[in-house]
């Protein structure tokens, strides 16, 4: 299998501060949620896109002083991917490729809120719950 990664692109980046009075003493859970789209484009089935996606959203039980929305898109051409096995293997090092840019993205985005900058931490294994398991893996969707 060859993968060719063509580009990257901020699908949504967005930031919203939040007037949370928060005690000194209080510790601050952040929990950024990741989520992971696969598209495939219909009628070229070598072009892949992977987005990778966090959100940090403050509610009335876990207040945050802000939210995030930030999505990317990698923009990849594969060739030569046949089965199951080389499908999943693609997701799982293309998701580990976009992670970086998003969280940059993610540091970059709260440091121009002029707040301390938002670090989210480096992982160097696969980010899902499901790229773990070799059973719980699936993909979907088609682009038109």
């Amino acid at each position: 299998m060859k993968i060719d990664f063509k580009g990257i692109t901020g699908e949504e980046l967005s930031f919203k501060l939040n007037r949370v009075k928060l005690n000194p003493e209080d510790k601050l859970d952040i929990k950024p949620q990741f989520s992971r789209q696969i598209r495939k484009v219909t009628g070229n089935d070598k072009l892949n896109f992977v987005a990778l996606s966090v959100k940090i959203e403050s509610t009335d039980d876990e207040p945050k002083p802000f939210n995030i929305n930030a999505t990317l898109v990698g923009v990849f051409e594969v060739e030569e991917m046949s089965g199951a096995a080389d499908e999943r293997r693609f997701v799982i090092e293309a998701t580990k490729l976009v992670y970086p840019y998003l969280r940059a993205a993610v540091t970059n985005l709260t440091a121009s809120a002029y707040i301390a900058p938002l670090n989210l931490p480096v992982i160097n294994g696969p980010i899902f719950p499901e790229d773990r398991d070799q059973f719980a893996f699936t993909t979907g969707g088609n682009l038109n």
